[in-house]
């Protein structure tokens, strides 16, 4: 069998790329109704995602013990799923203050490919494990793949190439775990079913993908107390809005004035939460910065530990 004519019936079974009996008029429709359809095939994501929490919570697991071994979380996928891996590596620094490269993002085709399509780089398992020479892929490291249809070449080869150098797995897919040759250990599959548009997966299948990736990062992050109530207080202050949202979160917590937080954060070197703990225990800068450290940068941790004194 010829490889175009085995890929062309590995395709035909795929759950996404069926047709969506309840879309079958949509080419018909007018605006209102298109958009209707959408949202009601939308609503469905949710639900999928919801049945697979346990699976979601070991890979917020997995990803926790990387983290605390020094190791990184690596995504790797291609097209729209490559996009939004690199997407939530990139707002995991401003959002919660995490070393750039903790988590990183990797799509087939490379940079240029965020931005038009690379065709064929997403074709060869080889470029997958080349992949991971460039990173220098490490055993402490969590390698989580992202393919929606499940068989993306560049992704399972990243996957092999992971498992081979003794790291932990993920693997994210929008189709039932049994249309995927793909090992992990964690396999995460939401079937969402057929998209509104026939194998149009930048739309349901990326949804859950977004979902999930949120689950990730944000479980793993609050985990490691980048989260003080339901608040991120470990963000950098790289533009305006975030350095208001900075004194805005002292002062939430606490009764000092817009200055004070403003000069208590100056002091603080602009790390909100030793700042934050500052003003909610008065503390100096020092002894802030010792008792987050003593209790691994959680803030309720940290100054319970002064009321239980």
């Amino acid at each position: 069998m010829k490889s175009d004519t085995k890929l062309f019936e590995q395709l035909k079974k795929l759950d996404t790329e069926q047709r969506n009996t309840a879309t079958q008029g949509i080419d018909l429709a007018d605006s209102r109704e298109i958009v209707r359809l959408i949202n009601e095939e939308d609503k469905k994501v949710a639900f999928q995602v919801e049945k697979k929490l346990n699976q979601i919570a070991k890979a917020v697991d997995m990803v926790i013990e990387a983290f605390s071994n020094n190791g990184r979380l690596i995504y790797a996928g291609a097209g729209t799923s490559g996009r939004l891996g690199v997407l939530d590596a990139a707002e995991c620094p401003p959002t919660f203050g995490s070393p750039p490269d903790q988590v990183q993002g990797l799509i087939a085709g490379g940079k240029e490919a965020m931005f038009v399509a690379q065709e064929g780089a997403e074709d060869k398992e080889s470029n997958g494990r080349e992949a991971m020479d460039e990173i220098d892929l490490k055993a402490d490291d969590v390698l989580c793949g992202l393919a929606a249809s499940g068989r993306t070449p560049y992704v399972l080869g990243a996957l092999k190439e992971a498992r081979e150098r003794g790291c932990k797995t993920i693997f994210v897919t929008t189709v039932p775990a049994k249309q995927t040759e793909a090992q992990a250990d964690v396999m995460i599959d939401i079937p969402v079913g057929p998209e509104v548009v026939m194998g149009s997966t930048r739309m349901k299948s990326a949804t859950a993908q977004k979902m999930v990736l949120n689950m990730i990062t944000t479980g793993a992050m609050i985990r490691q107390g980048k989260v003080y109530e339901n608040v991120m207080v470990d963000l950098q202050q790289t533009n305006e809005k975030l350095k208001e949202r900075a004194k805005r979160i002292i002062m939430m917590f606490t009764d000092v004035t817009y200055e004070q937080a403003e000069r208590s954060l100056r002091e603080a070197d602009g790390h909100v939460k030793t700042a934050l703990l500052m003003e909610l225990a008065d503390l100096s800068v020092d002894e802030s910065r010792s008792l987050l450290d003593r209790h691994h940068g959680f803030i309720r941790k940290a100054f319970l530990s002064l009321q239980n004194d």
